[in-house]
């Protein structure tokens, strides 16, 4: 997302919103494109909006991953893929979330789908089911799956959000529908991507992160190039927190380049 009703550029019109956010972070999750495939004009709105480095990780639409369950799904692919085709280079990963029904037993059709799809993308699995975290033998026949395919295994981090019992209405919102999964911390690929989830406290956000603030600097001084993405169960407050966490980053590993300076909202007038 870059538009919610707290973010400084939510009094931008619909089609600055993500230029604005452009200034503020370098990487965004394509999570609409799970509800339908987006128009190829709408898309080519969003190049416009973007410099090329920019980084879209777009979800597959669940017409593909959650209706069809990853067969039979050519036509809405191709569609798909046809669609995303104006962002270029900025597609940095295709997400393919699974639903939580998704389990071992149909890790080989996740197999077959992953070897089908075009070469010209990177692609990353997020999964719910708990055996995945839990059992070691599914671990091991997930990882050798995603890593046959050269795709990465993105972990939904919500330890920090269900260590204490929600405490606002978008907390006990999301204490239903957040998954309670182990933590994950195991990049697949030189292009790790996580999801994070704290909580509308933003100390207790920050606490919740520090594992990822270590993991992160150990990634990047391997030479990998890891993507984070903050979420809050309000979001009110993300963008700035996406900053902080990756200022305690940088801290970290002064190499890392800075991310740009937010471009300010200029008012509206009348002349």
């Amino acid at each position: 997302m870059w538009s919610h009703r707290s973010w400084p550029g939510h009094s931008l019109p619909s089609g600055e919103r993500l230029r604005h956010y452009a200034s503020w972070c370098d990487a965004v999750e394509g999570n609409t494109t799970f509800y339908a495939t987006p128009a190829r004009d709408t898309v080519a709105s969003w190049a416009a909006q973007t410099d090329a480095d920019f980084r879209f990780v777009l979800k597959l639409p669940k017409v593909i991953t959650h209706e069809r369950r990853l067969t039979d799904a050519g036509g809405p692919l191709r569609a798909f893929l046809d669609a995303i085709e104006p962002l270029g280079p900025r597609v940095h990963a295709l997400w393919v979330q699974l639903p939580g029904s998704f389990a071992p037993a149909d890790v080989p059709m996740l197999g077959r789908f992953l070897a089908q799809l075009p070469a010209s993308h990177r692609y990353a699995v997020e999964v719910r089911h708990p055996a995945f975290f839990t059992e070691p033998r599914a671990i091991r026949l997930l990882e050798e799956t995603l890593t046959a395919a050269s795709a990465e295994w993105i972990p939904f981090d919500t330890t920090a959000f269900f260590s204490r019992p929600p405490t606002s209405d978008a907390e006990r919102d999301a204490w239903t529908k957040k998954p309670r999964v182990p933590l994950r911390a195991v990049a697949l690929t030189d292009r790790p991507i996580v999801r994070y989830l704290g909580r509308d406290d933003d100390t207790r956000t920050v606490e919740g992160w520090q594992r990822w603030v270590e993991v992160a600097a150990g990634w990047l001084r391997e030479g990998r190039s890891p993507t984070m993405f903050v979420h809050t169960p309000d979001n009110a407050d993300a963008p700035q927190l996406a900053r902080r966490f990756h200022d305690e980053v940088r801290a970290r590993v002064p190499g890392l380049a800075a991310l740009p300076d937010p471009t300010p909202v200029e008012p509206l007038t009348l002349f």
